[in-house]
């Protein structure tokens, strides 16, 4: 006969403090999106809930991986925050077109490692970054580049545009359309850490030509799959 599990309190993680972390990442930039780590300063044990939280959480702080303290609203937290929704709203958007059979879809894996590049470079402040961190989590033109020439690939292939295109043509092109206005929320977060010096220029040109290739991705999705592009109507009066 088994042995009974064992009863007792059980270790909630819950309320630890956290820290962002860049993760391992294979060839290319080194990091990735940042990833709660456990502080074992937070460790948790029997007692009231209030006695088991520490100080850090009830206070809505976390740190960066400079290991800097700063507020869970601050701007950097945003923009990792934006980002994150970004690679989320891609997986969707990539799924919906590998049923399809799209073959762009291998281009949309690579952008959502690439965001894992970014999300590093947002966590790693430059005001309180050491030469280490910026070795692991610096960022370069190279994507910039690679995205606009996938750019120009696709848009030779389309017809020209002679009206305002709304969200639509099939669930690939949509959920792409989707993913653009994500793309352009998450550029709108990192500029003004651009424009303080906390973060790679780089990082907010990747994203504003990654808006430009999902706008054109998604109307390629609707040409391909033989789906309408719904337009811009203006309403009678």
């Amino acid at each position: 006969t088994a042995a009974p599990a064992a009863t007792g309190p059980r270790r909630s993680t819950r309320g630890r403090e956290t820290q962002v972390v860049p993760g391992g990442g294979g060839g290319g930039t080194e990091g990735a999106r940042g990833r709660a780590r456990p502080d074992p300063r937070g460790s948790a044990g029997p007692g009231p809930a209030s006695e088991r939280l520490p100080r850090a959480f009830s206070k809505g702080f976390s740190s960066t991986f400079t290991g800097e303290r700063r507020p869970k609203g601050d701007r950097i937290f945003e923009a990792l925050g934006a980002t994150d929704e970004l690679s989320s709203a891609i997986g969707l958007a990539g799924e919906f077109s590998s049923e399809k059979g799209h073959t762009f879809v291998e281009q949309l894996h690579k952008v959502q490692c690439m965001l894992q590049d970014v999300g590093s470079n947002i966590a790693t402040p430059l005001s309180s970054a050491r030469e280490a961190h910026l070795k692991r989590t610096s960022f370069s033109e190279k994507p910039v580049l690679e995205l606009e020439q996938w750019i120009d690939s696709y848009s030779e292939q389309l017809p020209p545009l002679r009206a305002f295109i709304l969200p639509s043509g099939g669930k690939s092109s949509a959920a792409l359309h989707f993913s653009r206005a994500v793309c352009r929320r998450a550029e709108r977060c990192v500029v003004p850490l651009v424009q303080a010096g906390e973060a790679d220029p780089n990082v907010a040109k990747y994203l504003n030509r990654l808006s430009d290739y999902l706008f054109v991705l998604a109307r390629y999705a609707a040409m391909k799959e033989g789906k309408e592009e719904k337009i811009y109507v203006k309403p009678e009066p």
